[in-house]
């Protein structure tokens, strides 16, 4: 028996699960206006071991959702991730943001394009088959009228930023899934697990989220 804690803080969505052999058992996350991970996040993942009544000791590993996204809340999801591993001495495991927002579309055929707001018309983005293969790497892109205009075939947008993709993305194979905004922990428990069974961890005291982007903090004007 297998249990994994998921944390998921790339975006505005707080979000942290536990799953078992790949199955999430548990579930609690917020999406607030304004971020909240810092007071949330450790106060859901003590809900959840008590409402599920496991303990921190039956935990086999962390897994966290290593971004693209928002650089603060990456930095908190990851931070409470790597203490846990190290204070419980548990291997730490990283997940692909975008491939998480993925997994929440089911479709027969067509491609899923993830997209999480970069500011302006730039994206984070990456390209996924129905079975939720990448087929194109994560990337950050700016949105024009020629994006993916070379695409035939059905595409699903979600993310966070669909209001502005609509402006620009109009050609009649795309389609917006406006219900299907923010990655999940949820989703990240058969992913988590997969990686657990191959043992592909992180080394504990080196890894850092993957920005996709330099950090760059302004000078007061």
């Amino acid at each position: 028996m297998t249990y994994i804690l998921n944390i998921e803080t790339a975006t505005k969505n707080c979000s942290v699960s536990l799953a078992k052999n790949g199955e999430t058992i548990f579930c609690k996350e917020i999406a607030e206006q304004g971020f909240s991970h810092a007071e949330k996040l450790h106060v859901f993942i003590e809900e959840i071991l008590k409402e599920t009544g496991v303990s921190v000791q039956e935990i086999k590993a962390v897994a966290v959702s290593k971004g693209p996204g928002s650089y603060t809340g990456l930095r908190i999801g990851v931070s409470t991730a790597k203490g846990l591993c190290y204070a419980l001495g548990i291997p730490l495991i990283s997940v692909d943001t975008l491939q998480v927002l993925a997994k929440q579309v089911a479709v027969d055929n067509g491609l899923i394009v993830p997209m999480l707001d970069a500011r302006r018309m730039e994206v984070y983005s990456a390209v996924f088959d129905a079975n939720h293969n990448k087929i194109m790497e994560v990337q950050a892109e700016i949105l024009t009228e020629s994006s993916y205009a070379e695409i035939t075939e059905a595409v699903c947008f979600i993310g966070d930023c669909q209001e502005k993709c609509k402006t620009v993305l109009t050609k009649n194979n795309f389609h917006f899934l406006s219900d299907i905004v923010f990655p999940s922990a949820n989703e990240m428990s058969s992913l988590s697990y997969e990686k657990f069974v191959k043992n592909e961890f992180e080394d504990v005291a080196y890894f850092e989220p993957f920005y996709l982007k330099d950090f760059l903090i302004a000078k007061p004007k």
